[in-house]
């Protein structure tokens, strides 16, 4: 093989193509240098998480963390503003939004046990959607911050809930969308950015169905995507494309640009974030730009925890329970003779347990603690930690596995009763219904989780798999962000499915044209065949 030298071998020209040479590797490098440095330009980023939930605001604020740790500017919407944070976060307040769980008592702990809620409405979570965003774009900060046409932004990093109207900031801003849904692939998002996913094997996130389905699931699974659909079609998506018009249209305006069509805009993600993780067995099949950072919002390394709960979690000889269920859920909520009852099959045990519970219990018994606020994630990193009794949320189903932690689920609402399934169907939880008989029905199922390690081997099996990863989620979903704007939207990552019409994935026009070939080649037919019996009579006749 011959080798290509960088020299000629005559005299003073070898040392004058030496020097040649050297120029271009220096160009080079100079060259490399800014590609560096633009990859690293800091960004600004907005990002909108207008949701009255704690929950979910914890996962707004780590992708706050970790933009702000990448080096980005970020302008956080949220209802929850957060403190001492470095001067390249700007945060706008509405935090009037919390008014909206205040006035609905149907999304209370104790109207769910007194009516024995199993059943998601659909129609009802749609309408608080919109409701959350009317509120939301009417706020006197947001209004104020949108009115000011200075504000400039490389990227609007959006929560989506059943709801898009907050898609126009993308038009006002004129820069890519990306969402972050909180929960998985699920079809109703996987619509946005490609199609929908069969109802034979993809379950709705308000149903309990877990794949593979019975005849009678499947049907049910049918059912549930059609009336969701109906009733975002006929229902939810004219006032959400009315609302849109309202809202953008003099933002646009002010900004020298006309508004283009609602469909055009919520369509036109460039990427979108899901709170789930390799982990999940059964998971839908999802598009380019679908990318899972399930874990993103914890702390890592945790938050060590306070001197005193850490001794007292260090200096538990039988081990610790951790009883939580959640931020929005409250146990202050439940009824006295449910506390009362809880408070006694705790005592019973020789285990020390901690509940977060939002005000003061009196004549505890020694072993139990409350805690009226809790350090979730480092109690659940915590070695002496034997199980965690849960509502069964996604971030708590998500920090039972990153931590290796088995759990004992009561479901209340939304998508826990999904959640629980796939938890109890990986072998790691074991679920007790919520019920006024929750003392009673809790006393077998603490016992098993005490006695029975296959629980806590299969968390750990899990939580191998779960942490089995290139990268650390956080990093992962900054990188997509920078190329997002890198690449002026990830237009390469996007699915063709997303242009082609309902009609043809179904093959329908090409179902119209084989029934009129049909239908003409009948006609060719029966019209031989009246000449034909014509012929025959006349010779007949003749």
């Amino acid at each position: 093989m011959r080798l290509c030298r960088p020299y000629i071998t005559v005299g003073d020209r070898r040392v004058l193509h030496l020097h040649a040479v050297t120029r271009n590797k220096m160009k080079l490098l100079i060259l490399f240098g800014l590609t560096l440095l633009c990859g690293v330009e800091s960004l600004k980023v907005l990002v909108y998480y207008p949701l009255p939930v704690r929950s979910v605001s914890m996962l707004g604020n780590g992708v706050v963390r970790h933009l702000l740790d990448a080096g980005h500017e970020v302008t956080y919407v949220t209802v929850y503003p957060l403190k001492n944070m470095p001067p390249t976060l700007k945060q706008v307040d509405i935090s009037g939004n919390e008014e909206m769980l205040a006035k609905d008592d149907s999304l209370s702990i104790s109207h769910m046990l007194e009516n024995n809620v199993q059943d998601n409405d659909v129609l009802h979570i749609q309408e608080f959607a919109k409701e959350n965003t009317r509120q939301t774009f009417t706020n006197k900060n947001f209004t104020k911050f949108l009115q000011d046409t200075s504000q400039r932004f490389d990227l609007v990093f959006s929560d989506l809930f059943e709801s898009e109207v907050c898609a126009g900031l993308s038009v006002v801003y004129d820069c890519p969308l990306v969402w972050f849904y909180s929960m998985g692939a699920h079809w109703n998002v996987l619509r946005l950015i490609d199609e929908g996913r069969n109802p034979a094997y993809d379950p709705d996130y308000l149903t309990t169905n877990v794949v593979p389905f019975s005849f009678l699931e499947r049907v049910e699974q049918l059912w549930a995507r059609i009336k969701y659909m109906a009733l975002k079609t006929f229902i939810t998506l004219p006032d959400e494309k009315k609302m849109y018009e309202e809202i953008f249209t003099p933002l646009v305006a002010q900004r020298g640009r006309t508004l283009p069509n609602y469909e055009d805009v919520i369509y036109n993600a460039s990427i979108i974030f899901g709170n789930e993780h390799n982990a999940v067995k059964l998971r839908p099949s999802t598009p380019q730009n679908f990318k899972y950072i399930g874990g993103m919002h914890i702390p890592d390394p945790v938050t060590p925890l306070p001197k005193k709960l850490q001794d007292l979690m260090d200096n538990a000889k039988h081990g610790v329970i951790y009883f939580s269920m959640g931020s929005f859920f409250k146990s202050k909520h439940l009824p006295k003779s449910l506390v009362r009852g809880l408070v006694k099959t705790f005592g019973e045990l020789k285990e020390t347990v901690l509940w977060k519970f939002e005000e003061d219990l009196p004549d505890l018994p020694s072993n139990l603690h409350i805690l009226q606020w809790a350090p979730q994630s480092s109690i659940l990193a915590h070695k002496n930690l034997k199980f965690f009794i849960t509502h069964g949320g996604l971030l708590s189903s998500i920090e039972a596995i990153h931590f290796g932690v088995p759990v004992i689920a009561i479901p209340v609402y939304f998508d826990q009763f999904t959640n629980v399934r796939k938890a109890v169907e990986n072998g790691y939880a074991i679920r007790v219904p919520l019920s006024y008989d929750l003392p009673e029905t809790l006393r077998p199922a603490i016992k098993s989780m005490l006695t029975d390690n296959t629980y806590k081997k299969r968390i750990t099996e899990l939580s191998t798999i779960y942490h089995d990863r290139l990268v650390p989620p956080g990093k992962e979903m900054v990188h997509w962000v920078e190329h997002v704007v890198r690449t002026r939207g990830a237009l390469h990552l996007r699915s063709p499915a997303l242009n082609v019409p309902l009609y043809q994935r179904l093959f329908l026009d090409l179902l119209a044209v084989i029934l009129i070939i049909l239908y003409i080649i009948k006609r060719i037919i029966n019209n031989l065949t009246r000449k034909t019996s014509k012929k025959t009579d006349k010779k007949k006749k003749n």
